[in-house]
């Protein structure tokens, strides 16, 4: 036998011992080896790219961003990292829909290594606050689809919305201009909400193309991975490979979801209007969800098709298990016991849906899974206050254990601009600052991007091309 064949069989004979020394994970370790693609590892293995945990995720609205916001708090918990929260004065967002500014984060949640509550994005005043490493991700929703939910969702906000007679969205359609006023209060909920939550000038004519195009090459240099709601388990692909993450790591159950008769169905021709309307958000969508398939197409239709799948096989075994060998059932605010479960319900025309555990839950359960389960399907607003809660506690001891000089020193208030930080370290938090009041303004309707972040974060497979969607 040659050497050249020799060399093969030592390096299967290696592999397969590796396979198999993996136990439990050998199903999906051999389905990966098969397809040549990396093994989505349900626990770190030695030896493997350790995780990335410098996060930054702009949650925009409607758009499946609070059921990933539920997977990287639990992410945070289970890796011990800090998320960044809001101040009291600001809620469970930043301050929205006011520009991101760093007196809008609580000062028991400094350093962060996530970030991912609501905010109008500044890219300036978020890297002020992150790690050099921080990769950046978001999602776009299609923006009719979005655009029905925004306009049922917040019809009793939005005061564009709430003028029109019915509250038909037909009629709003018909002449959007009539009801909409660009400076009035919650006015980005009624054009181009997506463009707005990037930082963008949502009123921008959509016959100023220069501005449009210049704006998704801004979105596209900033932006690691740009997820789509309606390819979400195929983004979640991408995600665990851009982070390097396991198969737990990715993990979800939908929240925050409307029941069908809180819904509207599109009239032919309305999906038209809604995107000529909302014409930067389109702009932004098209090039992404071309973008998406670019980069599944480069990390191979059947590995994503294979890690999809074990995706949902293991979210089932993950539901099962915490609902008692049974599939979750979506239940009314009204019908769920657990008040730490009740989803926030925006008006009595809207019924948002969510999910009770089964009281014998406790029953077979460490109280570690039993929590699990808990946070699993904890909506956005109890899961926030929760956290916020547990890393004041871990804060305070952090505090505590100080030597008393170290300890007076973190009584000074932050400096008004904060440097950033080559690495996060997770047992000093950066000291508390003075809250004062917030800096930011109420956007106007001419802001621009921001310049690019040049070299700051590496994108899936090969550059995708510049050219524009139309």
């Amino acid at each position: 036998m040659s050497q050249k064949k020799l060399f093969l069989v030592f390096i299967a004979i290696s592999t397969v011992s590796l396979l198999l020394h993996h136990g439990g994970h050998f199903s999906w370790t051999m389905e990966a080896f098969h397809l040549g693609c990396p093994a989505p590892r349900s626990h770190p293995a030695p030896g493997l790219k350790p995780k990335h945990t410098n996060v930054v995720f702009l949650k925009t609205h409607k758009t499946a961003s609070s059921t990933m916001q539920n997977l990287l708090f639990r992410f945070a918990e289970r890796n011990n990292l800090t998320v960044a929260l809001p101040v009291q004065a600001c809620g469970h967002q930043f301050c929205y829909p006011r520009s991101f500014t760093s007196h809008f984060v609580h000062p028991r949640t400094l350093p962060p290594n996530i970030i991912t509550n609501h905010m109008r994005f500044s890219k300036a005043e978020v890297q002020r606050l992150m790690p050099n490493d921080t990769i950046y991700v978001t999602i776009l929703r299609e923006p009719s689809s979005m655009f029905e939910s925004l306009f049922t969702y917040y019809n009793q906000y939005c005061q564009s919305f709430k003028r029109v007679p019915n509250g038909s969205l037909e009629a709003f359609l018909e002449e959007p201009l009539r009801y909409y006023r660009r400076d009035e209060k919650d006015s980005m909920y009624a054009r181009n909400t997506l463009t707005f939550d990037l930082g963008g000038d949502k009123d921008r004519p959509a016959e100023d193309v220069a501005y449009a195009r210049a704006f998704v090459a801004e979105v596209d240099r900033v932006f690691s991975l740009v997820m789509i709601a309606e390819h979400f388990d195929e983004s979640l692909v991408l995600l665990r490979h851009l982070l390097s993450w396991d198969l737990d790591d990715i993990l979800y159950v939908k929240l925050n979801m409307r029941t069908s008769s809180s819904k509207r169905s599109l009239t032919p021709g309305l999906p038209a209007k809604i995107r000529a309307w909302n014409s930067l958000d389109a702009r932004l969508y098209d090039h992404f969800n071309a973008s998406l398939w670019r980069h599944l197409s480069v990390l191979g239709p059947a590995c994503v098709a294979r890690e999809v799948r074990l995706l949902r096989q293991a979210q089932e075994r993950l539901m099962r298990s915490c609902f008692g060998g049974q599939m979750p059932l979506l239940r009314s605010a009204a019908q769920i016991k657990n008040k730490d479960l009740r989803p926030w319900q925006p008006s009595g025309k809207v019924d948002i849906v969510g999910y009770d555990l089964p009281v014998n839950l406790s029953r077979g359960f460490s109280s570690q899974s039993q929590e699990l389960c808990l946070k699993l399907i904890m909506p956005e607003l109890q899961y926030t206050r929760v956290l916020l809660r547990s890393q004041s506690v871990r804060y305070r001891r952090s505090y505590q254990l100080r030597p008393p000089q170290q300890s007076h020193s973190l009584q000074q208030p932050i400096r008004t601009v904060m440097p950033r930080h080559p690495q996060v370290h997770r047992s000093q938090p950066t000291p508390p600052a003075a809250p004062g009041p917030a800096s930011g303004t109420r956007s106007n309707s001419t802001s621009k991007p921001a310049a690019g972040i040049q070299g700051r974060t590496t994108k899936l497979g090969p550059k995708p091309s510049q050219t524009q969607a139309s």
